[in-house]
């Protein structure tokens, strides 16, 4: 079944090229089937890529899937016009009535400030603590995991010396995590990070488990029970040119970047770099709606606050 978005939204243009099925909302009104509700927090300033790389690999599951689009209230995006977010997006003070199978929380390019000094902070920390009577499971990635822990665990940051930049090997710690049902002993996610979340500070937590890390990267994927809160620190999401693009805007800022790792051939960013992490991103967002949004979140979706 296709995912269900807006029908002018930009993203469909590239779906429709890449022969990903959608269904515009006019077609929706036909389906007499109940799709799952998935929110889209977009933290990030490139709205419509962020947009499109999560409608590509939500798309790409076997369920229909109806995705909402929420900014923070309390940010100006400054990268992305007027017209798009009042035609696209709603406020959290819009949804905040309603339920949802599934949230995702997007990055930010925020993480070497402190939480608290992020001008929307109060508002996520009023998003998350909704999230855990108002939606069944929620997808926190790269800050906007670190923004999770820090919230609901107190974990916080730490500052690396060098950025975690690249396409890096991972493995799983536990075999009985549907999450990475059908995966490889090796499979590769995208980094792109100036902080971590060491090991230790996670291991005190009784009600965090440790799925999948990277001996170069780190931790990738904690989960609580059940899969109602999940953490990705990697960007399983992510299109072939994200890193490049973020390397040449770096290069051209005139800030000090390293080549983004295992990445380019042969270390050569004038050659086209080799998309290895395709089959894990759309298996991660398959096995997440498949088996922890389809096959536990309750029929009447309002009991998930019972």
């Amino acid at each position: 079944m296709p995912i269900k978005i807006a029908n002018d939204l930009p993203a469909a243009r590239t779906l429709e090229k890449e022969n990903i099925f959608y269904m515009s909302e006019t077609r929706a009104l036909t389906q007499n089937i109940r799709p799952l509700h998935v929110l889209l927090l977009n933290l990030m300033p490139t709205k419509i890529e962020t947009e499109t790389q999560f409608a590509r690999v939500l798309g790409n599951t076997p369920i229909q899937i109806e995705l909402d689009l929420i900014a923070p209230a309390t940010h100006i995006s400054s990268h992305i016009s007027e017209e798009h977010m009042l035609s696209f997006y709603r406020t959290f003070a819009d949804v905040k009535q309603d339920y949802f199978d599934g949230m995702i929380i997007t990055g930010a390019p925020v993480e070497q400030m402190a939480f608290e000094e992020v001008d929307y902070w109060d508002e996520l920390c009023e998003i998350m603590a909704w999230s855990k009577t108002h939606v069944h499971s929620t997808l926190h990635l790269c800050w906007g995991a670190q923004a999770g822990l820090y919230f609901h665990y107190g974990i916080p940051k730490r500052p690396l010396d060098h950025k975690v930049f690249g396409v890096f090997p991972h493995h799983t710690e536990r075999d009985n995590f549907i999450l990475f049902r059908g995966f490889d002993d090796i499979f590769y996610i995208p980094h792109s990070r100036h902080t971590e979340t060491a090991r230790e500070d996670v291991e005190a937590v009784p009600e965090l488990t440790i799925m999948a890390s990277s001996k170069e990267a780190g931790i990738y994927a904690i989960k609580t029970e059940n899969g109602r809160q999940i953490y990705l620190m990697g960007h399983a999401e992510y299109d072939r040119d994200t890193l490049k693009h973020e390397y040449e805007r770096d290069v051209k800022a005139g800030k000090p970047i390293d080549l983004p790792k295992h990445y380019f051939p042969d270390d050569d960013p004038a050659r086209p770099p080799i998309n290895n992490w395709r089959s894990s991103g759309h298996m991660i967002y398959a096995n997440w709606v498949n088996y922890i949004l389809y096959q536990t979140t309750p029929y009447d979706i309002t009991a998930i606050g019972r």
